[in-house]
């Protein structure tokens, strides 16, 4: 628990119940279908990277490594954006991606 972020773990504490039926949901959708682990982390990447979420990006950038993905790859995911999201917004997910991958 200590890599996570402290908003997180203020939320688990001040909102156990809450946290838990969003992990519980999180498994569930996982589970809801084929992809494996490595794809549903790029295309969640993809979707914080699209709606401008810095902590998200930096969330599944970290959940994307530990399912396998390269640098690369990750870089890749986000690259692929700029023709759907502009590409100052691609550069901006990439600038918080390398926030972790760089670090």
């Amino acid at each position: 628990m200590s890599d996570l972020p402290k908003n997180y773990k203020w939320m688990m504490t001040n909102f156990e119940k809450v946290v838990s039926a969003h992990q519980e949901l999180g498994k569930a959708l996982y589970d809801a279908g084929p992809l494996d682990k490595k794809t549903a982390q790029l295309i969640k990447l993809a979707a914080a990277a699209a709606t401008g979420s810095e902590g998200g990006v930096h969330s599944h950038s970290k959940r994307a490594l530990d399912a396998g993905a390269s640098k690369e790859e990750i870089y890749h995911a986000l690259i692929l954006l700029s023709s759907s999201v502009g590409f100052s917004n691609a550069a901006a997910a990439v600038s918080w991606a390398r926030d972790i991958l760089e670090a």
